[in-house]
């Protein structure tokens, strides 16, 4: 029972007979077969032959991978494939061998087990906004019944920020220990466990020190959760990770009407507890879903950076058997391959793993990001936008319950909360809705060649509209209806917003420091975000409209960053 719980099943290739098919038959079993364009035969014999394999196009070191020509599917034609693109750098054997099992996931494409985890993944993304956008509606009923100013209760996020930077931070590292599978189910267990017992808190501070040891489950969720379905994703469904987004839009959706059923129509001092239980109990349930349900292997990559090379080939067959798909990915065919008589790749310690994590913070991660002029100002621009839109974001999103509550007049600094009617849960649930479309208009209009388009003007359109409605909110949200239409307009566009930075950041850096880029975007993107509650209560004037106006500025000098922002990546490959 232990084993299951630490996610040590050992996976063996012979629970998943009749998936193996000989080398020499894997060009059937192909991802260029599959779409209908055959792969030739190429009786070049000089080393530079694999250069004119069929290509998706780009200069990608894994692209070439895609589709081969039939001598390819050889041991000395993966040979060279696994070794192009180094730069004169020498590949590692993980390195080598990780190459190998992306061009298995590849050959065995989307199937099965690929859209069940586009699902369950999908419950993680779906856990950060329930409970981000539920702990902000709860704000108007803590304000009530524990006698909190309207604006003090607003360090109640200030929590829940804590837990998610911490957890973001904990998970992130502690995925690359222990292992994907184990806090991928754990960061959902923690969330429910320690969400249902706020729900019983007797005290304004008891909620918040709940709320924070939530927000650690939850803050693993997206850096856990993302990592695991790319590492199982074929790379020509890499757009998936994109739409995974609408997940969370979805999960703000739930927790609108939740909030309205509950906290509209009970007793300001039970409502608000019956809708945090029930959230909880659904997070619960997605957790039973992931851990009782579905049968989730361990990370390849993972398992071959822990010495665990058997296990990992067992994981691509295991993925061919859920797809009813054939591999011919073998530990001989790794070792030959990559000239590895041990057959292993040394295990990574744990003290070499924070060492990595930490020194993606380092100045020597850091310097190549800014090894050109074109690269530097990208860098210092996507990072700029990740700050200010991390701050501006939950400056009118994590309070907008409040902001509705008072119907477009405005409440004097040291007043409780205004009248919790259903209108106002109402007119949240009706955001919410509005706010899915946009992530799937997101999803769609990356990729359009229109020159107002594309990643970098998708999302500096959005940008700009969510900035001027951001204005418009303020001075013209007189009345619910007003109120209304304006949020509406700021959820569409928001969604777009996020679904494309989500997808445009890691496009723009390198894969060498990759890691070192994003990591730094998300880090000033919850540092940025705890202190927003902060500001929110603390500075002076009216409460109401000032942290929108706040809000506004920021997101608006987002927009200029974007403008900025020398590269386009779209139809370009990832370097």
């Amino acid at each position: 029972m232990a084993g299951v719980w630490t996610g040590r099943r050992v996976e063996s290739t012979d629970d998943y007979l009749g998936v193996l098919v000989p080398l020499e038959e894997a060009h059937q079993h192909s991802h260029s077969y599959r779409i209908g364009r055959r792969p030739v035969f190429d009786d070049s014999s000089d080393d530079g032959a694999s250069d004119d394999a069929i290509k998706v196009g780009g200069d990608d070191e894994g692209t070439a991978m895609l589709e081969m020509s039939i001598p390819d599917y050889s041991i000395e034609g993966l040979r060279k494939e696994v070794r192009r693109g180094g730069k004169g750098e020498k590949w590692t054997a993980y390195e080598m061998k990780s190459k190998l099992i992306n061009k298995a996931i590849q050959d065995i494409g989307m199937g099965r087990y690929n859209w069940q985890l586009f699902v369950l993944c999908g419950f993680g993304w779906f856990a950060d906004n329930l409970w981000m956008q539920g702990v902000s509606l709860t704000l108007p009923s803590l304000s009530a019944e524990f006698g909190v100013s309207e604006k003090s209760v607003r360090y109640t996020t200030s929590s829940l920020f804590v837990g998610l930077c911490l957890g973001s931070f904990f998970w992130g590292i502690g995925s690359d220990i222990m292992g994907r599978r184990i806090a991928f189910n754990v960061t959902l267990l923690i969330t429910s466990v320690f969400g249902i017992a706020s729900a019983y808190a007797s005290s304004w501070g008891g909620v918040c020190v709940l709320y924070a040891a939530m927000g650690f489950g939850v803050g693993g969720n997206l850096p856990v959760d993302g990592a695991l379905f790319l590492e199982f994703l074929p790379d020509a469904s890499s757009s998936l990770l994109t739409l995974l987004s609408v997940w969370w839009p979805i999960g703000q959706l739930c927790s609108s009407l939740i909030a309205w059923l509950f906290i509209a129509n009970w007793p300001v001092d039970k409502g608000w507890r019956y809708f945090v239980l029930t959230i909880g109990i659904i997070t619960f349930v997605m957790f039973i879903v992931r851990f009782f349900v579905f049968h989730l292997f361990e990370s390849p990559k993972f398992l071959l950076s822990q010495g665990r090379q058997a296990e990992a080939v067992a994981v691509v067959h295991g993925i061919a058997y859920r797809n009813n798909r054939k591999t011919w990915l073998t530990e001989e065919i790794l070792d030959a391959v990559v000239d590895d008589p041990v057959g292993r790749v040394r295990r990574i310690s744990t003290s070499n793993i924070i060492r990595d994590k930490l020194a993606a913070f380092s100045g020597e991660r850091i310097r190549p990001l800014f090894k050109s002029h074109k690269l530097g100002l990208a860098t210092t621009l996507i990072w700029f936008c990740w700050a200010t839109i991390g701050m501006g974001y939950p400056l009118f999103n994590a309070f907008l319950p409040q902001y509705l509550s008072h119907g477009g007049n405005n409440a004097n600094d040291s007043s409780l909360v205004s009248k919790l009617t259903g209108e106002t849960y109402r007119n949240y649930a009706i955001t919410s809705i509005v706010g899915v479309p946009g992530s799937l208009l997101a999803a769609y209009t990356v990729d359009m060649k229109s020159p107002f388009l594309g990643r970098r003007g998708t999302l500096a359109i959005s940008t700009l509209v969510s900035a001027v409605f951001l204005f418009l909110f303020v001075r013209l949200g007189t009345s619910p209806g007003t109120q209304l239409f304006f949020s509406c307009v700021e959820a569409f566009s928001q969604n777009i917003m996020y679904g494309v930075l989500y997808a445009f950041t890691p496009e723009i850096f390198p894969a060498p420091v990759r890691g070192a880029g994003t990591g730094v975007a998300s880090f000033l993107n919850r540092a940025t975000g705890l202190v927003a509650p902060m500001l929110a209560a603390g500075m002076p004037g009216d409460g109401t409209t000032t942290p929108v106006y706040l809000s506004a500025v920021l997101i608006l000098a987002a927009f200029v960053g974007m403008c900025m922002i020398p590269i386009e990546t779209r139809g370009r490959q990832r370097l």
